[in-house]
């Protein structure tokens, strides 16, 4: 197992953050952009079933919610992986420490810049 974790600050308190990881429409805004979010299953709550539909032709992945800790902590799988994100309040915004569990490095490494935009949209999105 090898885990990917990146972390972002941002001038706004976990509760704004946490509505931008868990609300689909402000994931369509900056996450996979690949999914389409109108048939994907993206409920987050303790120990929900989850489903990502892509646009392409590609299979649709599955996942549960595995922990689910509102505002702190939302962690979940995705077919073979396991998606962390964490949120620490920090003086007058936030932590945001995202881990991705995958099985192996080359993966890791594949997929991190993919991760970086991500991140770099979500900080976009809230500004």
């Amino acid at each position: 197992m090898v885990e990917l974790r990146l972390e972002r600050r941002f001038r706004h308190p976990p509760e704004k953050v946490w509505r931008a990881i868990t609300e689909t429409e402000q994931l369509r805004a900056w996450f996979v952009e690949i999914l389409d979010y109108d048939r994907s299953r993206l409920d987050f709550a303790a120990g929900a079933e989850l489903a990502f539909v892509p646009k392409v032709d590609l299979p649709t992945g599955y996942g549960r919610v595995t922990g689910f800790d509102p505002p702190r902590l939302l962690e979940y799988t995705w077919d073979r992986e396991t998606l962390r994100w964490e949120l620490r309040a920090d003086g007058s915004g936030c932590l945001l420490v995202f881990t991705n569990i995958l099985d192996d490095p080359e993966t890791a490494a594949a997929v991190e810049p993919g991760w970086q935009a991500g991140l770099d949209n979500l900080s976009a999105l809230l500004g």
